[in-house]
């Protein structure tokens, strides 16, 4: 049941990030690309406590993107 949950908050994260890459400065295919690289870099974890760990670097970042 928890990693279900956890499948869903890191899908979500990844939308909205992607949505909000749309108007990065570098142009939207060089942040996509960077993106799903970040994402498939730590496809591998499967420790819960780790999954989390990079759901709040992701919103971190979509912080900083946010302010862009």
């Amino acid at each position: 049941m928890v990693a279900a949950e956890l499948r869903g908050q890191v899908i979500t994260v990844y939308k909205e990030l992607l949505f909000l890459g749309r108007e990065y400065p570098l142009g939207y295919q060089y942040f996509r690309d960077r993106l799903h690289r970040a994402f498939s870099k730590q496809s591998h974890i499967t420790n819960e406590d780790e999954i989390r760990k990079g759901i709040a670097r992701a919103e971190y970042v979509k912080k900083e993107v946010e302010a862009l």
